[in-house]
C-alpha cells in the first residue's frame, strides 16, 4: 500500500494528556447541554408520538404551522423538512391522552390534517405519517440499550483474550469515548435519538475498535522485537505506522458518508451526521485515548520489567 507519511515519526504519546482534557471538555459540555435540554431528544422511534410530514403548494412560514396546530398540542416541534425550496415541514407531537388509552393511534395525524385546513394556510398534501405507541417505543428503547452492551461486553472479551487485559480496557474505555462523544454531538446539533443512529452508534462502535485492534496488533509485534523500549515508545512507534492505513481508512469511509449526509435525503441526516461525528471520534481515539489508557494501565508492569504479549490464538 502507497504510505501517504513516509517514516512518520510524530509524537502522538506526548499528547495525550491534552487528548484526555480536551475529551473530558466536549464530554461535560455535552452533558451540561443536555441537562439544560431535559435530556438527550429522543425521536418517536423511542419516546412514542406522531410524526407527519406535509408539503405546501407555496411557501409556508414554519411559524403559521405551529400556530394553526396550538388547539391540537402545545408541545409540537415544526420544522423544515428537506430544501427550502421543497415547501416541506415536519410536524412532530408526542402521544396524546387519547391514545395512551387505547383509541386509534391515527387520531394524531387526523388532528394535525384538521388543523392545518381551518387554518387555511395554504393548499397541501401529506407526504408520509409515522405513528408509534409508548409500549412500542418503551420496548425499542431497552433493545436498542441492549444491543449497545451486548456489543461491548463482546468486544472485551475479544480483545482480552487476544490482547492483554489493560489493552482489552483501553479498547472499552475508547469505544465508551466514542459513544459519549457522538451523544454530545447529537445534543449539539438537536439531532434527534432514532433507531437509524442506534444503528450508526452500533456500527462506528465496531468500525473504531477495528482500527484500534490493527494499532495494538502492530504494538504487540513491536513488543516482540524491541522489548529494550519503552512501552511509550513502543506504542507512539506503532501509531506512527498505522497511519497511512488509518488515514486511507478513514478518509474514505468518511467521504462516503459524508456524500450520504447531503444527497441520502432527510431520513436518513441522523444516520449520517452520527457516522461522520463517529469516524472522526473513532479515529481520534484510537491514536490517542485507546494507547494512552494502555499505557497507563501499562505503567506498573512497565516499571517492574517489560509486559509480555500475549500469543494470537
Amino acid at each position: 500500500m502507497q504510505h501517504i507519511f513516509e517514516k512518520a515519526n510524530y509524537n502522538f504519546v506526548k499528547w495525550r494528556w491534552h487528548a484526555i482534557a480536551f475529551s473530558w471538555i466536549v464530554v461535560l459540555a455535552g452533558v451540561g447541554v443536555a441537562y439544560s435540554r431535559g435530556g438527550v431528544p429522543m425521536g418517536i422511534d423511542f419516546s412514542g408520538g406522531t410524526a407527519v410530514v406535509v408539503k405546501f403548494d407555496q411557501t409556508t412560514p414554519e411559524d403559521a404551522v405551529r400556530k394553526a396546530l396550538d388547539p391540537v398540542s402545545t408541545e409540537k416541534v415544526v420544522q423544515q423538512y428537506g430544501p427550502a425550496t421543497d415547501n416541506s415541514v415536519l410536524i412532530r407531537m408526542p402521544i396524546s391522552s387519547a391514545q395512551e388509552q387505547g383509541a386509534n393511534l391515527d387520531l394524531g395525524v387526523r388532528a394535525v390534517v384538521d388543523a392545518i385546513t381551518k387554518a387555511n394556510i395554504g393548499h397541501f398534501t401529506v407526504i408520509s405519517t409515522e405513528v408509534v405507541g409508548p409500549v412500542i417505543g418503551k420496548d425499542l428503547q431497552l433493545k436498542g440499550i441492549y444491543a449497545t452492551v451486548a456489543s461491548l461486553v463482546g468486544i472485551l472479551f475479544y480483545i482480552w483474550l487476544r490482547f492483554q487485559l489493560n489493552f482489552a480496557i483501553g479498547a472499552i474505555v475508547a469505544t465508551f469515548h466514542d459513544i459519549i462523544v457522538t451523544l454530545a454531538f447529537l445534543v449539539f446539533f438537536n439531532y434527534d435519538l432514532s433507531l437509524n443512529v442506534i444503528a450508526a452508534i452500533l456500527t462506528i462502535t465496531g468500525y473504531s475498535v477495528n482500527d484500534t485492534i490493527v494499532i495494538f496488533d502492530r504494538i504487540r509485534e513491536n513488543m516482540r522485537t524491541k522489548r529494550r523500549e519503552s512501552l511509550e515508545v513502543t506504542v507512539n512507534t506503532s501509531v506512527n505506522q498505522t497511519l497511512s492505513r488509518t488515514i486511507i481508512t478513514s478518509g474514505t469511509t468518511l467521504l462516503t458518508v459524508v456524500s450520504l449526509y447531503f444527497f441520502g435525503g432527510e431520513v436518513l441526516k441522523g444516520f449520517a451526521f452520527t457516522m461522520i461525528v463517529g469516524i472522526i471520534t473513532g479515529t481520534y481515539s484510537s491514536m490517542y485515548i485507546a494507547a494512552s489508557i494502555a499505557i497507563i494501565l501499562g505503567g506498573k508492569q512497565a516499571s517492574g520489567g517489560r509486559p509480555q504479549a500475549r500469543k494470537a490464538s
